[in-house]
């Protein structure tokens, strides 16, 4: 079914979307994703742990970071680092390799998913390029996170 002009207001819509539900869209889309490859998911209770999601894989519990990437200058971005805000201020602090275990990026438009190990996520500095256009450059190394769903079993 198609509705006239309905994409133009989504586009409209989506670029006025705040962070936080962004971030909402990315944590359900993720916990889909997860329900669907036959994972246990756990969603803490409010926002003071480091992580956003549990998995059970084989009885044990991964801590999964969600992150949702925006489109800048012609590559999908993703911020590395957690941000506190209260009503004054905003804060950015880089994540330790004890928060999480994986981190999960999701990119709504194209409904797609990189699932890195902390270890890589954490050492970039402040972003992560995901180049999901064929350009006439070297693939940057989150390449091969691109659906690795795989990862999850092997931690």
């Amino acid at each position: 079914m198609h509705i006239a002009g309905w994409s133009s207001l989504v586009a409209r819509w989506a670029q006025h979307m705040d962070t936080k539900l962004k971030a909402d869209i990315a944590e359900f889309a993720v916990i889909q994703a997860l329900l669907r490859r036959g994972f246990s998911v756990l969603k803490p209770i409010g926002d003071r742990l480091p992580y956003d999601l549990a998995v059970d894989v084989n009885g044990k519990l991964l801590r999964i970071q969600v992150k949702s990437a925006w489109y800048y200058n012609g590559n999908y971005t993703v911020d590395t680092r957690r941000t506190k805000t209260n009503r004054r201020r905003m804060v950015r602090s880089r994540y330790s390799k004890s928060d999480f275990d994986l981190a999960i990026v999701y990119i709504d438009k194209l409904d797609t998913f990189y699932v890195m190990p902390v270890s890589v996520f954490s050492s970039y500095k402040s972003g992560i390029a995901l180049v999901e256009e064929n350009k006439r450059q070297r693939k940057p190394m989150s390449a091969m996170y691109k659906e690795r769903w795989d990862l999850l079993s092997r931690q």
